[in-house]
């Protein structure tokens, strides 16, 4: 049986190696779990832990910049917090990797006639997209551009709107893209439960059982998050290639709230 694991970033500074995690999706914030070494960072000893104020500057300092390939937006350096202050998030802008052609141009010559979407719009709206239907619907009517957009979260990391409702099980906002046109895949199909179709695909390329979607996660992880919808395509999955299925953390806190809620409408006053 294969492990079913979250993914994780290994960030090489020079000699050091951080192992690094992002979780509570979809405000990713920068957990440091454990580092192998550290020699570039001063002060630090070879198995002691590193605060994010030290990693920051650090960071800044040696002119090193990521973008997070796990979610949302770059990479949040949040300092300590101090005595009656909130922490303050230092956010790390993004950036395009350079290059320069080492072949012949197409000889095809986009006019860009139109204006782009703008980037920060379509960022926010991928992201609004995880667990806000009306800003979903907002923003989509303000920009009816953005329905397809697709954003790099860093590294290739692309993902839609349509992407980031499909792996955060919010049902609602993917009825509600897919509804203006959104253009469904093995993935939100997966989330929504919808078997034969999810057969087809894997019938026609069985190499899809292992693709990964936005930030990694894969069809298993789609078909946890669809929950009981889903049940039946993730036991389908199961029986072709059967992976270690790990609790998803966000689905815990969302039942406890509901029974939360349940419990306090029970009580009188």
């Amino acid at each position: 049986m294969e492990q079913h694991r979250r993914p994780t970033i290994d960030l090489e500074i020079g000699a050091g190696v951080f192992d690094l995690r992002f979780n509570d999706l979809p405000n990713p914030r920068l957990i440091f779990l454990e580092t192998i070494s550290h020699p570039v960072i001063p002060g630090a000893s070879m198995t002691q832990k590193i605060d994010r104020r030290r990693f920051t500057a650090a960071s800044i300092g040696m002119g090193l910049f990521a973008t997070s390939a796990t979610h949302g937006s770059p990479l949040l350096a949040q300092d300590e917090k101090t005595d009656g202050e909130k922490a303050e998030k230092k956010i790390i802008p993004a950036h395009e990797a350079p290059f320069e052609r080492d072949y012949d141009a197409p000889k095809f010559k986009p006019s860009w006639k139109n204006p782009q979407v703008n980037r920060l719009l379509g960022q926010d709206f991928v992201v609004f997209a995880h667990s806000d239907l009306e800003m979903t619907k907002k923003l989509l009517e303000r920009e009816p551009g953005l329905l397809n957009a697709s954003i790099d979260w860093g590294n290739g990391d692309f993902e839609t709107a349509l992407g980031g409702a499909s792996h955060m099980g919010r049902k609602d906002i993917v009825k509600y893209l897919l509804s203006k046109g959104a253009r469904i895949d093995i993935f939100c199909a997966t989330m929504l439960g919808m078997l034969d179709s999810v057969k087809e695909m894997l019938k026609f390329q069985p190499g899809l059982i292992d693709a990964k979607g936005p930030h990694g996660f894969s069809l298993h992880f789609h078909a946890q998050v669809g929950q009981e919808d889903s049940k039946p395509v993730l036991d389908y999955l199961q029986s072709i290639k059967e992976v270690e299925l790990r609790p998803v953390p966000f689905l815990k806190k969302k039942k406890a709230e509901s029974e939360g809620k349940t419990d306090g409408n029970s009580k009188t006053p």
